[in-house]
């Protein structure tokens, strides 16, 4: 996501013609939206898309059963021995 935004904010200095990024070869602002393609396709082959979005998920419900529980007075569980 940060190539994506340094993508924009170099296309749009580039546009407009703002500062040093006036002069630059195009090719060179446009490198970050292809390594912004490259690692998409990266983490969506390797499973790491995958992998974040079930870690939010089980973040997500461990906290909603904590505050159930919290709410039932149970109070937390540390563990079973």
């Amino acid at each position: 996501m940060y190539l994506l935004g340094l993508g924009i904010v170099l296309l749009a200095m580039k546009y407009l013609e703002i500062g040093p990024v006036a002069a630059w070869d195009w090719w060179v602002v446009l490198v970050p939206f292809g390594l912004a393609a490259l690692w998409w396709a990266w983490a969506d082959y390797s499973g790491y898309t995958k992998r974040k979005a079930v870690e939010r998920e089980n973040a997500r419900k461990k906290a909603r059963l904590e505050k159930q529980r919290e709410q039932l007075g149970l109070g937390t569980r540390k563990g079973r021995r």
